[in-house]
């Protein structure tokens, strides 16, 4: 789920429009932006349906996050997958968009949504995914839910992350200051407990913008994370405030 909404790209402060995380046991509360966008494009990326493809190729047979599965409930819209116990539930929007852009979704997709369980085709997508190139969950399943250490004070901010040099890269386009990050993921209290193999770092130097890169290890799995942050110092000026408007208007539509 982290790898497919990290696409979305800088739309406001809010990492992949994510306001804010409350995680719980087996419960992942994530408070979203209200904007119509937002919610058109989580649901895109993450709904899984069904592709038709001659490859074989079992990484081809299913878009979105396979086994994922909705349900309405008070607060929100859960996200589940069947036979796990581990629930996401976005809130802080009006759960009806999540249904209308459902509804179009289906007359687009052969949406799996009415399953009750997980299908072949789902099963062979998610063991081919996890078997390549390596397991990703005991490193992007923390960093959901510290999505909010990769924001910026900036206007806008964008996270993402894809496979690289056997094994990840985090990239953040305005980031925080390195010693927050730092703090949060490796050092502080509350952080991974992951080592810093190699850092170049400009946050505190006043006349240099250079961007500042950050090689993570963590030693319980033998991931490495490699961290960069561009500082591109974007505003929401009248060129973002369009798009957006733009994307809101489309949000609902076909």
């Amino acid at each position: 789920m982290f790898l497919a909404v990290c696409k979305i790209g800088g739309v406001s402060q809010d990492p992949l429009g994510i306001v804010s995380v409350r995680p719980e046991p087996e419960l992942l509360g994530i408070r979203m932006l209200a904007e119509p966008y937002v919610i058109r494009y989580w649901a895109d990326m993450l709904l899984p349906r069904s592709v038709a493809d001659d490859s074989g190729d079992p990484h081809d047979r299913v878009a979105g996050v396979a086994g994922l599965r909705y349900h309405r409930e008070r607060g929100g819209i859960c996200l589940y997958r069947p036979g796990r116990p581990a629930r996401i539930l976005p809130t802080g929007f009006n759960p009806r968009w999540w249904e209308r852009v459902t509804d179009l979704l289906r007359d687009d997709y052969q949406l799996l949504q009415d399953q009750s369980d997980w299908t072949p085709d789902e099963r062979a997508t998610h063991t081919a995914a996890s078997a390549f190139p390596v397991k990703p969950a005991p490193i992007f399943s923390p960093l959901l839910r510290r999505i909010r250490a990769t924001a910026g004070p900036g206007e806008i901010n964008a996270t993402d992350a894809w496979g690289s040099m056997g094994g990840f890269r985090l990239e953040a386009t305005d980031g925080p200051p390195c010693p927050d990050l730092v703090r949060l993921l490796a050092e502080g209290p509350t952080g991974l407990g992951w080592k810093i193999d190699h850092k170049t770092c400009t946050c505190l130097c006043d006349h240099i913008r250079g961007a500042c890169n950050i090689d993570f290890h963590d030693p319980a799995t033998g991931y490495f994370l490699y961290y960069s942050n561009g500082k591109w110092g974007r505003m929401k000026d009248e060129r973002h405030r369009s798009f957006m408007a733009d994307a809101n208007r489309d949000a609902f539509t076909r």
